[in-house]
């Protein structure tokens, strides 16, 4: 910080190291007995200094703060996994490493980009199991965990090899039984450390992994298909009304077009529950044409809406 800075007073430090500044003079007297010239000018202007010329290399970093480097764009996130001090000792390290311009730069992103994961309207608490998750994942430990299934607690003997962040849940991968899962940590109840180190399988890409998990779940929930058609309006809308993967699939491959702009697709859904919700929602920019199941549920929903805003209307005059 003093070597950005060029000079600091020991308030300014403490409030931003969030210390006191009687630990704050201990520290400087810590830096100059480690070969640090770091020294003090008193009066009006004056705080903390290095002597003119001093930079320090990035030799400093500790495991952690190195680990840490990687989590620094996701402030909260690095907080979840315990990693908050770190990453801030990481920044100030590297940003004192940087040449001047270089820092400045690298500085001012932090002010203008921000990550926040969650969806609107979705407070996402931290899963209690994630702190210990992370901590055997960065050491490679097997961990014996109990996760909450169909209203069970089942217990498996997991190696976990990384943890995923997916629209403000966090989820475990591991390795059980020599395959790889996907575990939801806010399901699971209890975290084992049986002290017991796992080799890594050096071929195994998390990000990899993950997409092609992902892709495949997502694949496996649209096991239906229903025929609708859209306006120009619900076809644009669509996206914000079923997954990204449904919308994706039926827009690309449009049955039919009519004269007035409407498109017939074939809508893949989890079941026709969601379809004939997603459909209503799209209001007068959608039509439900088959199954004929699926037709009767939309219209029976609207029908219900229908007499129901009937009875209110009627409510009103009569008030």
């Amino acid at each position: 910080m003093l070597q950005r800075r060029g000079r600091a007073t020991a308030a300014e430090l403490a409030a931003e190291l969030e210390c006191s500044e009687r630990t704050v003079y201990r520290d400087m007297q810590a830096l100059g007995e480690a070969g640090v010239p770091v020294y003090a000018e008193r009066g009006v202007g004056g705080g903390f200094r290095l002597v003119d010329g001093y930079r320090t290399r990035l030799t400093g970093l500790t495991a952690d703060e190195a680990q840490a480097l990687f989590l620094s764009a996701l402030p909260s996130q690095a907080a979840e996994l315990g990693r908050a001090e770190a990453a801030t000792a990481a920044r100030h390290k590297l940003l004192a490493a940087l040449p001047d311009r270089q820092s400045s730069l690298a500085e001012s992103s932090s002010r203008r980009f921000h990550l926040d994961a969650p969806r609107w309207g979705r407070a996402v608490a931290t899963p209690p199991a994630l702190s210990a998750l992370a901590d055997a994942v960065w050491a490679d430990r097997r961990v014996r965990i109990g996760y909450r299934r169909d209203g069970d607690v089942v217990s498996r003997l997991a190696e976990p090899y990384g943890l995923v962040l997916k629209q403000g849940v966090w989820y475990a991968v591991a390795r059980v039984d020599g395959s790889y899962r996907s575990y939801r940590l806010d399901r699971v109840e209890s975290v084992d450390d049986t002290g017991e180190r796992f080799e890594r399988d050096p071929s195994f890409d998390l990000e990899t992994w993950w997409d092609r998990h992902a892709a495949a779940f997502e694949a496996s929930l649209l096991r239906r298909r229903v025929t609708v058609r859209l306006s120009p309006r619900g076809r644009r809308r669509l996206w914000g009304v079923v997954e990204h993967a449904a919308a994706s699939e039926a827009l690309s491959g449009v049955v039919a077009t009519d004269a007035d702009g409407w498109t017939v697709v074939e809508l893949p859904t989890e079941g026709l529950d969601f379809a004939a919700t997603a459909i209503v929602a799209l209001g007068a920019e959608a039509e439900a044409l088959g199954p004929p199941e699926f037709r009767d549920q939309v219209a029976q929903i609207l029908r219900a809406a229908a007499a129901h805003y009937a009875d209110s209307a009627l409510a009103g005059r009569t008030a």
